[in-house]
């Protein structure tokens, strides 16, 4: 019960990762990049084109997941293989978290987090496999920009017991990624709209971000994590 939140807070942070200000805007080029249509194409929404959107779409999620389970699992086994610093690393990780969370309230900036590493390149994306080395280089090529965000479910993932738990919590990151995305090929229409009234709120979101990740690390740092499980799974029992 205690890791009920966890599964909760990875998928949130999927969202939140999409909704940022390097990710959302850069939905429909992606989309457009993948199905080899113009923006007007899409929005035209003819079978055929919206079948082959949604299968590279497919494709395209697919290769971040990739990435970013790999990743989970890596961090899984080096925190199992530095088991004995379990406490020295948790609030190491809490320092890192807070500073992640400085930076996005624009408190505190990280140059590096600013870094532009999209790969721009990448060529013959309206294949399903060439979608797919585009989701690929997405997951590289915008850590910088997301990193605040997926760095915090690394570090929560670095401290489970098991590798799977690690790659299931970062698959459910990328879900949280992938189907606002599955969303956005269905409905590009409707999701461009959205876009035009929701970027005015892009700065008060990550703001909320940062927040959100100072009071995680803060409950790391001073080791009181788990009583925010606890306090989740307890009042879990009254919303069933």
């Amino acid at each position: 019960m205690s890791n009920l939140p966890l599964p909760i807070a990875a998928f949130v942070a999927g969202l939140f990762s999409f909704l940022s200000p390097c990710v959302l805007p850069m939905v429909p080029g992606y989309l457009s990049m993948i199905s080899g249509a113009t923006l007007e194409e899409l929005q035209a929404q003819e079978k055929h084109l919206l079948r082959k959107v949604m299968l590279n779409s497919v494709a395209f999620i697919m290769g971040f997941s990739m990435v970013f389970i790999i990743e989970g699992a890596t961090a899984t086994e080096i925190g199992q293989l530095l088991g004995r610093y379990k406490v020295i690393l948790a609030r190491v990780a809490g320092a890192v978290i807070i500073l992640f969370g400085l930076h996005m309230t624009g408190i505190l900036r990280i140059n590096a987090l600013y870094a532009d590493k999209r790969l721009h390149n990448v060529k013959g994306g309206n294949t399903v496999a060439g979608a797919f080395l585009i989701g690929f280089a997405f997951a590289f090529g915008w850590q910088a920009c997301t990193g605040p965000i997926l760095g915090t479910i690394l570090a929560f993932a670095a401290d489970q017991d098991t590798v799977l738990k690690g790659v299931g919590l970062l698959a459910v990151y990328s879900l949280g990624l992938a189907v606002p995305f599955l969303l956005a090929a269905l409905l590009i229409e409707r999701f461009l709209k959205f876009y035009g009234r929701f970027r005015n709120f892009m700065h008060a979101l990550e703001v909320f971000s940062g927040a959100i990740l100072i009071a995680l690390g803060a409950l790391l740092l001073s080791g009181r994590f788990t009583l925010l499980a606890n306090y989740l799974s307890f009042l879990g029992r009254f919303v069933r």
